[in-house]
């Protein structure tokens, strides 16, 4: 124990001083992720034994209410069709650029870091599928994180809840920007540096800003639960829950970011620099006299 003690000391040591570790550590995750399947197996045999013998009732019922969902979706879908073609043809007469829509790969959820300081996950897409550090992870519901580590068949993501974890937002009903941080809780987030007399309320939702450029603008993050304001401090204490299913979800969606579009160059720049402007004789000279 004292010799398994003193390694892993040494290897905090090594991990924290060197970055040559963080290579060490991706391939050890590739080695590592057969083992990571064959533990996912005797879940997915249950699940699959438990779906197989389960009740014919509770099957046609699950059946109804998907198909109630799917017609819910199917309204919502049409609906945001008119959305998206007003979108555009206000975009036309404002003369803005219209939004690029990003790729996306989905993935599956492998394993939660079982500490409970930290909110992390593995999910079964790496390196060969383009997965890059910095990449943001979705569900059906909103942001779930971003990519923090990547080997050849798996990935690290640290979620939204994670206390070490903050990204730019904005307040979807007036566009104000604040920086959301991880609160050490699944269900809880902090709204930093909010004045106290800022336009935030209670059932706001929170998206991203597209700020820094890490996160696509527009996406679901959070909904304010609490807002409380302190007499006599600047700042208020505002509280969100996170809109993703960080506990039950095992499907998300890794997004790219879309290609950028060319610029065209202005033609201010293809013109010459003008002369300098001739100086009248008889004040050059009177300048001279002043000399």
């Amino acid at each position: 124990m004292l010799l398994c003690a003193v390694a892993a000391s040494a290897l905090m040591f090594v991990d924290h001083r060197f970055t040559r570790m963080e290579e060490v550590r991706a391939q050890l995750t590739t080695v590592v992720a057969p083992i990571q399947w064959l533990v996912a197996v005797p879940s997915d045999v249950l699940a699959w034994g438990s779906l197989a013998l389960s009740d014919q009732r509770a099957l046609v019922e699950e059946n109804r209410r998907l198909r109630e969902q799917v017609l819910h979706l199917s309204h919502r879908v049409q609906h945001m069709s008119s959305l998206t073609a007003e979108n555009v043809r206000l975009r036309e007469l404002l003369g803005a650029a219209a939004r690029l829509d990003a790729s996306y790969i989905t993935a599956e959820l492998l394993s939660l870091d079982s500490d409970p300081f930290t909110h992390q996950m593995v999910i079964d897409r790496g390196r060969r599928n383009g997965v890059f550090v910095g990449q943001p992870v979705l569900d059906a519901s909103g942001l779930v994180g971003q990519v923090t580590a990547v080997s050849a068949y798996s990935s690290r993501v640290l979620m939204v809840a994670d206390a070490s974890h903050a990204l730019p937002i904005q307040v979807n009903r007036n566009g104000l920007r604040f920086v959301l941080q991880g609160s050490g809780q699944y269900d809880a987030l902090r709204v930093i540096h909010v004045p106290d007399t800022a336009d935030i309320r209670v059932g706001d939702l929170l998206v991203t800003s597209g700020l820094a450029g890490r996160f696509p603008p527009g996406y679901p993050v959070a909904r304010v639960t609490e807002v409380v304001h302190d007499p006599g401090q600047p700042f208020a204490r505002v509280t969100a829950e996170p809109v993703a299913r960080l506990q039950r979800s095992r499907h998300f969606l890794l997004v790219f970011p879309p290609d950028p579009v060319p610029v065209p160059d202005d033609e201010m720049w293809d013109r010459e620099p003008p002369d300098e402007p001739e100086v009248d004789a008889e004040l050059a000279s009177a300048m001279e006299e002043l000399d």
